[in-house]
């Protein structure tokens, strides 16, 4: 019998196992995989998600972003600077792997090629089928497998908001890294509530667009000229890859009996930008924390409270965005919106702060 059974190894996952382990839970964690391993992913941190990793991991950074380039449909291009870091460039193999150290540092015992089948809940655990046909059990289980996991369909999450990324892992030459080092570039693309990136990691680009799911052709061609247009298609992809974000809805579930969920397989992301690490860290640490204490609706109610508002606005700017792109587009360069945008890289803020600015709900209501 395990105090606590966390399934899934990615950041939410191992935030759980660092936060029970550490609180004296005895704590498992069961991965499908084995790490290292690739991950469909952007891998840039934020501000929020370098306080939350920092004081367990020294956090692997292949780059450190103080400029930006924006461009609308690759029209209107403008290049900001920050004096200072915006953004920390990860993959995600190696940002996932220290990750797991931090947690078996503390105590957590981490089984990977271990594939999860179900639960059940009796009374006083949970019984976690797994696919060589044997059986956990534990007194909480913490689910951290994706939006598309065993666990997430066992609370019965309900997501609002789903759409496509297409991703693509280029090896580049020197030369050309050179000329991306410390550079980002956001794309606000053609689809509604569309865009793509270009995120520098050393000798490798991460070059990818997101798009509401049922766009998938459009999307694929969005790449595809989104490339050629940066002069990349030439390049051989050492990952070409997609995947789908899922948003709860508002009353979607965060736990069911003695099962929570965090991360993904909770929908809990930011609606606008699809940014998911930082809830991803923040999550799994109180829903650990949550476990290894019994205070299960303790966990509910920290979610609403801490992650929930910054969803809410991220909606509200998503619908704005989806209708004047090209408004968010010259906002971003006057002084005003860049230093939003900083403020929100650096987690000196968050949307729902934001918000709270009359100047900012103003434009807000004029772009319904």
């Amino acid at each position: 019998m395990w105090d606590v059974a966390v399934i899934g190894a990615g950041p939410a996952g191992l935030s759980a196992a660092y936060a029970a382990a550490r609180a004296g839970a005895r704590t498992v964690v069961l991965e499908k995989a084995e790490h290292p391993r690739y991950k469909t992913c952007g891998g840039g941190l934020i501000g929020t998600s370098l306080a939350a990793a920092a004081a367990r991991i020294d956090v692997p950074a292949d780059d450190q972003v103080d400029r930006v380039t924006f461009t609308a449909d690759g029209r209107r291009s403008f290049t900001r600077r920050h004096s200072g870091r915006l953004l920390t460039m990860v993959r995600r193999e190696e940002f996932d792997d220290r990750l797991r150290v931090a947690a078996v540092g503390v105590g957590a015992e981490i089984r990977q090629r271990v594939a999860v089948r179900g639960l059940e809940q009796g009374p006083d655990d949970v019984r976690i089928r797994l696919a060589d046909g044997s059986e956990l059990r534990a007194r909480v289980a913490v689910g951290a497998d994706g939006s598309a996991g065993v666990t997430a369909r066992h609370v019965g999450v309900d997501h609002c908001q789903v759409d496509l990324g297409l991703e693509l892992e280029i090896p580049v030459p020197e030369s050309v890294g050179r000329d991306w080092r410390g550079r980002l570039l956001l794309d606000w693309g053609p689809l509604p509530g569309s865009y793509a990136w270009v995120f520098p990691k050393g000798d490798r680009l991460t070059v990818g667009v997101i798009a509401s799911r049922g766009e998938g052709e459009r999307t694929r061609r969005y790449l595809r000229s989104f490339v050629e247009r940066l002069g990349l298609d030439g390049l051989e992809p050492a990952h070409d890859s997609g995947h789908l974000t899922r948003c709860r809805a508002e009353q979607s579930p965060l736990r069911r009996g003695r099962v929570l969920v965090a991360g993904d397989a909770a929908g809990l992301l930011e609606p606008w930008t699809r940014e998911g690490i930082s809830f991803a860290l923040r999550s799994g640490a109180l829903a650990g924390t949550a476990a290894a204490g019994g205070d299960l609706d303790g966990y509910v109610g920290a979610v609403h409270d801490q992650l929930v508002p910054s969803m809410r606005a991220g909606h509200r700017i998503l619908t704005a965005f989806a209708r004047h792109p090209g408004v968010f587009h010259t906002m971003l360069a006057t002084p005003a919106g860049w230093r939003m945008f900083t403020a929100f890289c650096r987690g000196e803020t968050t949307f729902d702060e934001t918000l709270t600015r009359r100047p900012v709900r103003a434009a807000l209501a004029l772009l319904r």
